[in-house]
This record gives structure tokens, C-alpha cells and sequence, in this order.
């Protein structure tokens, strides 16, 4: 998007689509005075809710309601921003939307010229991205908005609560002016060289270094807590039909989602379900049963087994369900050491072994080669017996830490800009246990993890990135 355009007002329906009690309009923009005496008869006080109608270009009544007005930069964008709050039909809203634009466009009877000139429907995200261009607000609290939205548990949601009151921000902030009095610390010594101050030893440059390294590897792992919030597990159930996988699907989510029945090949296609555990979202995936393409029944089944395997490779852990009443016989064993031999390396693989209440762990043998580094858990989805081990080994395998303070809403692009920011000051630790010091890179790698933590608040940010954020948010937001 253009300058020309970011400078445009705009408008647009910020509630939900469909029906509700109540629904907003919102305008954006500066000098909205004139709209406002075409649409409501009169100037609006600031910031106080003003009840009326809301006029045609008749002077009649499209509906009545509360309207509020913001004079920037005391608003949500930073801009003059009007809101009309009406009954929430969407004919309704569509009408007071098209009125807007409609008296935007006409003459004001003392200047003749538009009221409002450039009004045009807002995109998505556009009110908040221009939050974060007029500084109300940086670049991870916009995302929080989005997130806050978004979020699928509680703790979700009150991570992201901390993250849009400034939390992250003021971490990475605090990490960044570190960085920044020791950068000047840095390229002092090196414009001034005459001084043959011992900078090293006397400016406490390696002390200032691994104290920013250890609070930068706080931050990260806060991070990683935080992203784990946001973006959840992708858990995948495997295994040979009839292993149970269903029964533990719905033994997981407390519900029958997925059918049961005795007979092998019920589930055909994937079926998924959004759980959690102690607040972190696992986004479960019950896939077909699994056997060799040749002794599939049909076409039908052999494209369901190849979606399974699709999920698989794209899982961030499976559960692996071995039947504990078949385990023994040649032919389920060796199907099951097939299927092993094929699952992804890069996947963590939890073997789960199912049906405890008819078959005793200790006597089911248990081919050791398959669990080489891999979790093993015994339950009954039936029962319910062994549910909690299995729930906490999930966790474990997702690297969350329970009841850790300061959890904040992170995404992966925030964990990747932490990391390459970590990067870079490692390497400006070598480079200052050097003997020469070797402060020019040290200097150097200082500045690139300073630009890296930017990128986080959006103090150093390409439009590209800034598009591809605004443009996942809801249209009016």
C-alpha cells in the first residue's frame, strides 16, 4: 500500500458479520467534523456517547444509536476516529457503511467541496497497522490484538493480554537499550584508539555481554512458552486399524467424536479435534489405520492411508497405538515394526500401548528396537486408565514448563528473531575473549543482533512484512 493511500481515511463494519445486539461502524481519518454533521445533524463533544438517529441523505432515520468521537491522537489509530454504534442487523450495517461512504463524497454546502474526501472501505487489519505507523502502539502488541482474538485457551488469552499491555515489548525494549550502551561503549574505543583505555577490563564490556546473553536467553525462553501457546501441538494418531486410535481420540476430548465400532477400516479420513492441556492447544488428528497399499479393501482406504501418512510427516509428534491383545501375533507384530520403519526421523514418536484393561503390560512382549529414544506409555482409552501420563509426556515433548510467571503471546517469527539476535551476540562473546579483542566484529555482531531484537517491535521493518502481518487481522480492526 501507498503513502497516498495510508493517508486516505477510511471506514468499515468492526463487529462480526451476521446478527447481534449491537454493531459499529468505524471511521478513521482527519477532519471528520463535516461527516459528522452530515450523518448526525450536528458536531460531537469528545469523547462522550451521544445518543440520536443516524440520518439519510433525506434526513431520515436509517437507525438510532450511540455515537462517539475521538480526536486523534487520543484514539485507537491516532487519527480522528468516529464510531456509530447501532443495532447489530447486518442490513442495517450495510446501510449506515454505504451512508458514510455516501455523504463522504458530497458537496459540504459552505465549501462545495466532498465532506470527506478519500473515504474508501478499509483493508484488513488497517485500523490497527495504523496504531503501530502512528506509534500508539509497536509491532508485537498489533500482533497481540490479532492473537487476543484468536486465542483458543484461556492462557492463550491471558498471555496475549500481556503482550498487548506492553510486556514483551518492554523486554525486548530493555534488551535493546543494553545493547545500545554497549554498542557506544564498543565504537568508542574504536574512534578513539589513542586512549589506550584497557576497554575490556575497565568498562566491564565481557560482564555487560554475558549478562545481556543470559536475560536474551530468558526471553527466548519465554518466548517459545508463548508461541507454544498461540500455535498448540499437532498431535497425529497412528497405528494399525482397530488399535484404538478412535476410542483415544474421544477419550481425550471427553466427547464422541469420532465413531467406534469393532470393525477394522471404520475411520476412512482424518478427523480432528482441538484439545488442551494445563492451557496449551493440541490440535489432535485421528488418521486411518494404516497396513501395506496391498492389502488395502479398496481405493477409498488407500487414499486414506496416504492422507494419514501426509499427516505424519507434517505432525509435531505421533502417537503411535499398538493393540496390547494382538501384540504377540507374528503378523500384527511385524506390521507394526513396517509402519515404525517408515514414520518420519524428524518426528517425536510417543508408542502408545493401548487396551491395558484386557491385556496386561507385563505380559505383552515388547519389541525394545522400535523404542530406541522414544517415549513409551501404557493406557486404556477405554478406561481412562494411563490418560494423565500420556497428557504430561505430550507436554514434555512440547518443551512446556508449568506454571512459569511472565508467560507472554509470542509467534514463531519472534523465536526466530530471538534466536538469530542470540546468534550474533555468541559471536561477539568469541570475538571479546579474543586476545586483540577484535572489537570491529564484536562491534559488528552487536549491531546485527540489535537490528534482529527491531525487527521484533517493528523498529526495523520491511513493508513486506508489515503487509503480511496486517493482512491475517478481520476487516474493521
Amino acid at each position: 500500500m501507498s503513502w497516498s493511500e495510508r493517508a486516505q481515511p477510511i471506514v468499515a463494519i468492526a463487529t462480526a458479520s451476521g446478527r447481534g445486539a449491537v454493531g459499529i461502524v468505524r471511521v478513521s481519518g482527519k477532519g471528520l467534523m463535516p461527516l459528522m454533521q452530515a450523518l448526525l445533524g450536528r458536531d460531537l463533544p469528545a469523547r462522550q456517547a451521544v445518543y440520536g438517529p443516524f440520518k439519510d441523505a433525506q434526513g431520515e432515520a436509517i437507525d438510532h444509536g450511540l455515537a462517539l468521537y475521538f480526536p486523534g491522537p487520543h484514539s485507537y489509530t491516532g487519527e480522528d476516529v468516529l464510531e456509530l454504534q447501532g443495532h447489530g442487523g447486518p442490513v442495517v450495517m450495510q446501510l449506515l457503511l454505504a451512508r458514510c461512504l455516501e455523504a463522504a463524497a458530497e458537496l459540504a454546502p459552505m465549501t462545495g467541496q466532498s465532506r470527506l474526501p478519500g473515504l474508501r472501505l478499509a483493508e484488513p487489519g488497517e485500523f490497527t497497522q495504523r496504531a503501530f505507523l502512528n506509534d500508539k502502539i509497536d509491532l508485537a502488541q498489533a500482533e497481540a490484538i490479532a492473537d487476543l482474538i484468536d486465542a483458543s485457551t484461556e492462557a492463550a488469552a491471558r498471555s496475549a493480554s500481556r503482550s498487548l499491555g506492553g510486556a514483551f515489548s518492554k523486554e525486548i525494549e530493555d534488551l535493546r537499550e543494553r545493547m545500545v550502551n554497549l554498542r557506544m561503549l564498543v565504537e568508542a574505543t574504536l574512534d578513539f584508539p589513542e586512549e589506550e583505555i584497557d576497554f575490556l577490563e575497565k568498562a566491564d564490556a565481557r560482564g555487560k555481554l554475558d549478562r545481556i546473553a543470559q536475560q536474551l536467553e530468558t526471553v527466548l525462553g519465554h518466548a517459545k512458552q508463548g508461541a507454544l501457546l498461540r500455535e498448540g501441538l499437532q498431535v497425529v494418531l497412528a497405528g494399525q486399524p482397530n488399535a484404538g486410535k478412535s476410542s483415544l481420540l474421544n477419550a481425550l476430548a471427553g466427547a464422541e467424536l469420532a465413531i467406534v465400532t469393532p470393525i477394522a477400516g471404520t475411520t476412512r479420513d482424518k478427523v480432528s479435534e482441538t484439545i488442551q492441556i494445563e492451557g496449551v492447544p493440541l490440535h489432535v488428528i485421528d488418521t486411518a489405520g494404516l497396513r501395506a497399499d496391498h492389502e488395502a479393501s479398496d481405493e477409498v482406504e488407500r487414499i486414506g492411508m496416504a492422507r494419514s501418512w501426509e499427516a505424519i510427516e507434517g505432525a509435531d509428534a505421533v502417537l503411535f497405538l499398538h493393540d496390547l491383545t494382538r501384540v504377540s501375533e507374528a503378523v500384527y507384530a511385524q506390521a507394526d515394526a513396517d509402519i515404525a520403519q517408515r514414520l518420519p526421523e524428524h518426528v517425536p514418536v510417543v508408542h502408545v500401548y493401548n487396551k491395558v484393561d484386557e491385556q496386561p503390560m507385563a505380559q505383552a512382549p515388547m519389541p525394545q528396537a522400535w523404542h530406541e529414544g522414544d517415549e513409551v506409555v501404557s493406557l486404556s482409552a477405554k478406561t481412562g486408565a494411563g490418560l494423565n501420563t500420556l497428557r504430561q509426556t505430550l507436554l514434555r515433548l512440547a518443551g512446556w514448563q508449568a506454571a512459569q510467571e511472565g508467560v507472554f503471546i509470542a509467534r514463531q517469527r519472534h523465536v526466530q528473531s530471538l534466536r538469530a539476535a542470540r546468534e550474533h551476540v555468541h559471536m561477539a562473546q568469541a570475538h571479546a575473549a579474543l586476545a586483540d579483542g577484535a572489537l570491529d566484529l564484536m562491534a559488528e555482531e552487536l549491531r546485527l543482533a540489535h537490528n534482529a531484537l527491531g525487527t521484533i517491535t517493528g523498529a526495523f521493518t520491511s513493508d513486506d512484512l508489515l503487509g503480511e502481518i496486517f493482512t491475517r487481522f478481520c476487516i474493521g480492526k
